[in-house]
């Protein structure tokens, strides 16, 4: 439901009409503001020059975009908490405690929070500033308990307590506190607890019958693991020696591939190992005193451990027997848990238990929660100081856009600074990238820069908007330099551009400019191809003169062929022309020198005149509502980029004009011009006298021309006589070489 009570005043911006934020009042009705006048609809929280902080704290629900229901809650609490609203639109960092509004509820809370954080940091005054909440840590430093529902050893008074939390943080883990100490949750004591019950518990399972070989069993179990595989290989070899006695080359030693070991033996431990673990025998024996030397320690291990002394061979039935007796002991294994506190030992786990401070530990954690809505008031008075300080700023980049047309501030879009081509662009804006089809909505010349900056070693995309002077010398792949709003320095690369006219000058020297450049790629392509056939050509001669000298010769001497016809077209034409530029230069000479300035003039519109009128409909159009679009924005209202604002946003090299030192090189700088000035008016001279045939001297009047049609007449005259002398000409040479045919 759209809302119209509150007399809004509305002023013009950027070509549109929009609401004007003078006061506290009118920042409290914002709610009442249609949202059709509203500049913006959404903004992203990220890639502003802006404090970071305060557009997390206006992004309620943490999506990462700002929209207009949020800025309208934030303004209704924030000036509820004001006496006067109107101390919002000088930006302070300091509140006095007088301006808390205690009459609501939210408004005393805060004024008790910011007594309460100048009692924490030991400083006695009657306001508070940015700079007092900027430091949650330094606020939480000396308490015992903060509102997070985290406790640290200092949380507690008897020091076994204090003992133990540092217990849990080093077996369980931890939770950063507010104070910036760590600590440990509720749900960290109870899974420390967990723990200790279970392990010991798992202990408790542990019998005799677990453990074959006593306190070494688990030492036993590695060495058989460790063999396991190798042993079962050697019995598998066995039994196909027993199969059959004609595999045993085959399931040996590959005495080949010990003879291609090279060097040292004794670094080859790893291709020796590959081998069998003994010599397989039919007899299914492993003898345990000939070994793989590569696995020998690992035999000693096993049969110091689990073998009874003297044991020389092994079955595999006994193999499988010192496996079977390892199965209690694997299955309990299986089942461990508490594992996160064996390393405190079974004896300090069953202390633990026996003393069992579980519950004053969630007690301590109790205490600590009970003053969370007291740390969150705390909180909620940096919010408040900093939307105290920069709210209004933010409306007028939001719901205005006025900063951006303002000539002391930027907008918080605003990047920095790009320097290029002998000049300045302002308008920059962090992008995630180019986007050539939504930016060129804007109608205007957008350079997309890649920057990277090696002392921050970051880096980003910008789209650069160039709003005056020429571009010729820009193109992709162009290096440039980026500033930021912080001074860093950043190299930037121009990735791609969007074209659209900068200026009504430029759009109107674009057609000879156009011209001149195809002129010349038209000249270097005749040149090339005139190159290469030339190169193709002399590649010919070469080859016809050495594979056919003589028929080169004969060929060289016959002449080509009397064309007459040929001729005599060529010669009709070129009369032709000749009498149609006769008549053009006759039409022109009869023009008097101001003719020939409007001719020229009228050429030039005539070119010029469709280039100019595009540029001049694109230039009014020019909006930067695409190019935030492009970055996330959603515009509600067109932000034109016009005339002298837009020339402003485009600074231009300014040269000095040079003053010489040297008396001589002023004087020679002085002919030099003098000179110049001269020959000028000697060509414009000659060119009167050429072109007008009366001119006498300057300040003299034209004899009358003749008329248009007198002149036109006489050039097809001419034209005629001139076909005619032609056709005569082509009869004279005709008929001496038919009489030479017949003969």
């Amino acid at each position: 439901m759209e809302k119209t009570s509150y007399p809004w005043t509305f002023t013009s911006v950027g070509g549109t009409v929009r609401v004007k934020i003078t006061s506290g009042a009118d920042i409290a009705h914002l709610g009442e503001l249609d949202r059709k006048l509203w500049t913006v609809l959404s903004c992203p929280t990220r890639n502003l020059e802006f404090d970071q902080k305060t557009l997390d704290l206006l992004d309620t629900d943490h999506d990462g975009n700002i929209r207009v229901d949020e800025v309208i809650a934030n303004a209704q609490w924030l000036t509820g908490i004001l006496k006067d609203p109107d101390t919002l639109l000088a930006g302070g960092t300091e509140i006095p405690f007088s301006a808390f509004n205690e009459e609501n509820p939210d408004g005393a809370k805060l004024l008790s929070s910011a007594k309460q954080i100048l009692k924490n940091l030991g400083l006695e005054k009657d306001s508070i500033a940015l700079e007092d909440t900027a430091d949650n840590v330094k606020i939480f430093a000396d308490t015992k308990f903060n509102g997070d529902g985290i406790i640290t050893p200092a949380s507690a008074d008897d020091e076994a307590l204090a003992a133990l939390v540092t217990t849990i943080t080093e077996t369980i883990g931890k939770a950063m506190d507010r104070s910036g100490k760590d600590g440990v949750t509720a749900e960290h004591i109870e899974a420390f607890y967990t723990a200790l019950g279970e392990y010991a518990a798992w202990q408790d399972a542990g019998t005799k019958d677990v453990f074959p070989f006593g306190d070494k069993t688990a030492d036993a179990l590695a060495s058989v693991e460790a063999l396991k595989d190798k042993v079962a290989d050697y019995f598998m070899r066995c039994k196909l020696i027993g199969f059959d006695a004609g595999t045993a080359p085959a399931v040996d030693v590959d005495v080949e591939k010990i003879k291609a070991i090279e060097g040292n033996l004794a670094l080859a431990s790893s291709a020796i190992g590959e081998e069998p673990l003994a010599k397989p025998a039919a007899d299914g024996k492993l003898p345990l005193d000939a070994v793989n030397p590569a696995w020998k320690a690992a035999v000693n291990a096993m049969r110091a451990l689990v073998l009874e002394e003297g044991t020389k061979t092994l079955t595999e039935d006994a193999w499988a027997g010192i496996l079977d007796k390892f199965a209690p002991y694997t299955a309990w294994m299986a089942e461990k848990k508490g594992a996160a506190v064996e390393g405190l030992g079974i004896d300090k786990v069953k202390e633990l238990l026996k003393a069992d401070q579980k519950d004053a530990l969630l007690k301590l954690v109790e205490a600590d929660k009970a003053l969370e809505e007291e740390a969150l008031s705390i909180e909620a008075v940096d919010k408040l100081l900093r939307l105290y300080h920069n709210f209004y700023d933010f409306l007028n980049n939001y719901v205005v856009l006025s900063d951006f047309y303002a000539e002391d501030r930027k907008a918080m879009f605003q990047a920095g600074r790009l320097y290029i081509d002998q000049r300045s662009t302002d308008l920059c804006v962090r992008v995630d990238g180019p986007n050539p089809d939504i930016t060129n909505l804007s109608g205007m010349y957008i350079l997309y820069c890649a920057c990277k900056s090696e002392k921050l070693g970051k880096t980003m995309n910008i789209a650069a908007v160039l709003t005056d002077g020429d571009v010729e010398g820009i193109r992709p792949g162009k290096n440039a330099v980026f500033y930021d709003r912080d001074g860093n320095d950043w190299g930037a690369v121009v990735t791609s551009i969007v074209d659209n006219p900068l200026s009504i000058r430029q759009a109107f020297w674009s057609p000879y400019k156009k011209a001149a450049r195809w002129i010349s790629e038209k000249i270097g392509k005749v040149a090339s191809d005139k190159a290469a056939k030339g190169e193709g050509t002399l590649s010919n001669i070469t080859e016809s003169a050495t594979t056919a000298p003589a028929a080169g010769a004969e060929a060289a001497t016959k002449a080509a062929p009397f064309d007459i016809g040929k001729i005599a077209g060529i010669t009709i034409a070129i009369a032709a022309v000749t009498g149609v530029v006769t008549a053009i230069v006759a039409t022109l000479k009869t023009l008097a020198w101001w003719q020939w300035i409007v001719l020229i003039v009228a050429l030039m519109l005539v070119i010029s005149l469709p280039a100019v009128f595009i540029a001049w409909r694109k230039l009014r159009r020019r909006d930067l509502g695409p190019v935030l679009n492009a970055n996330g924005w959603a515009i509600n209202a067109a932000s034109f980029v016009r005339g002298k604002f837009a020339k402003g946003l485009t600074k231009l090299a300014v040269y000095p004009k040079l003053t010489e030192v040297d008396p001589a090189a002023r004087r020679k700088a002085a002919w030099r011009k003098f000179w110049c000035w001269l020959i000028a008016i000697l060509v414009v001279a000659g060119l009167g006298l050429y072109f007008t045939d009366h001119l006498k001297c300057i300040g003299l009047p034209f004899h009358k021309e003749k008329p248009v049609e007198e002149v036109v007449e006489e050039a097809a005259e001419a034209t005629e006589a001139a076909v005619e002398d032609a056709a005569a000409a082509a009869e004279a040479v005709e008929a001496p070489a038919e009489e030479a045919a017949e003969g």
